[in-house]
């Protein structure tokens, strides 16, 4: 004899997926970049020369434009990109990155 009650799926799960951390980055390139800026604001030169990398094209293209384009890093003067002073900040996002780090050390 069948069983009266059909088991049937639940119109509403009763547990949702995890949810992405949104303050963590697997690009190595960006989670070095948010340690040598830490709390300062640092031009490109400075930048540069704490990595020990010479060329600047790869600074941009490897660290610099993907933090800048996944909001971990900032510009100083945003309205002006060229300025002659301009210096790159963390965000938000990349100063909990940055807390974060330090606080597993």
């Amino acid at each position: 004899m069948e069983s009266a009650a059909k088991i049937t799926p639940h119109k509403y799960p009763t547990s949702t997926p995890q949810v992405k951390d949104k303050l963590h980055t697997s690009n190595p390139f960006i989670l070095e970049l948010i340690k040598i800026i830490g709390d300062k604001n640092l031009s490109v030169r400075d930048m540069l020369s704490v990595i020990g990398l010479k060329e600047r094209k790869n600074f941009l293209d490897l660290y610099l434009n993907p933090a800048i384009s996944e909001g971990y890093v900032c510009l100083l003067y945003p309205n002006s990109p060229r300025h002659p002073r301009q210096k790159y900040l963390l965000t938000v996002k990349g100063l909990a990155v940055y807390d974060k780090c330090n606080k597993l050390k």
